[in-house]
């Protein structure tokens, strides 16, 4: 078969991934050598290297030390759902999904800290203003399913009850009731997903490869046209699908 006008390492590689789809490759099968690669597609040990990399690149192969490199195994990917927000007991974990099927745990931890350049144009604040933030490790079913991190301006929720997301009286509720609890009212939601490859330490506590490609929800809760938090979702993009319920008014 010519090879035309793609270049040889891209066309031995995408023979080699389709392989991999339809399971002539099967997970946790050692990927030809560089040699049988070689000699199989009659190319050099150059574009054999090149095609390997762009597999591990994709994260359809790994490399295991002193043994190779073997297909990995690719589950089949979890569904985040998103959609209307609740008003009244709606927890962190269902704030972020919104699928009454998957049960879920979180984890967090709060901190003061001044807002950078990027939150505080997200919040609308000065550069240096105090803000809450909060990390979180959600789980799905036992499992690590996403990440977040949250900011709230103190000047909103400094001194009240609900300054600490997950302590007081509205520990682990929502947004939207604990900002009613203080007479904010949240009228509207944005949400935009992009993608960018993933961080060592975002890939460890997903239990992903560093990166690799992960979802970012980015979403901005407002009351009055104000933004009163913004948080980033994070979650592996080779686990998860993100699926909008999108009412008809």
């Amino acid at each position: 078969m010519p090879f035309g006008e793609q270049p040889a390492y891209l066309r031995v590689a995408g023979d080699l991934r389709q392989k991999i789809v339809d399971g002539v490759l099967a997970p946790h099968t050692r990927l030809p050598s560089q040699a049988r690669i070689r000699e199989e597609y009659g190319v050099s040990d150059t574009v054999a290297l090149e095609a390997r990399k762009v597999l591990m690149a994709e994260g359809l192969v790994e490399g295991r030390s002193g043994s190779g490199t073997y297909v990995r195994e690719h589950p089949v990917p979890r569904r985040i759902a998103r959609g209307g927000y609740h008003t009244l007991g709606c927890t962190p974990f269902r704030q972020e999904q919104t699928d009454e099927r998957v049960r879920g745990t979180w984890e967090s931890n709060s901190e003061q800290e001044a807002a950078g350049s990027a939150v505080a144009a997200r919040l609308r604040i000065p550069v240096g203003a105090r803000v809450m933030r909060t990390r979180y490790v959600f789980r799905a079913e036992g499992e690590p399913s996403m990440l977040s991190t949250s900011w709230e301006p103190l000047e909103i929720t400094g001194r009240t009850p609900v300054m600490l997301p997950e302590e007081g009286p509205l520990a682990g509720r929502g947004v939207v009731e604990r900002m009613a609890a203080i007479d904010v009212v949240v009228d509207n939601v944005v949400e935009e997903v992009g993608a960018r490859p993933g961080l060592a330490e975002e890939a460890m506590a997903l239990g992903g490869v560093p990166g690799h490609a992960v979802l970012v929800i980015s979403r901005t809760y407002f009351a009055g046209g104000r933004p009163v938090e913004t948080a980033d979702v994070i979650a592996l993009a080779a686990r998860h699908r993100v699926a909008y319920h999108l009412p008809v008014k």
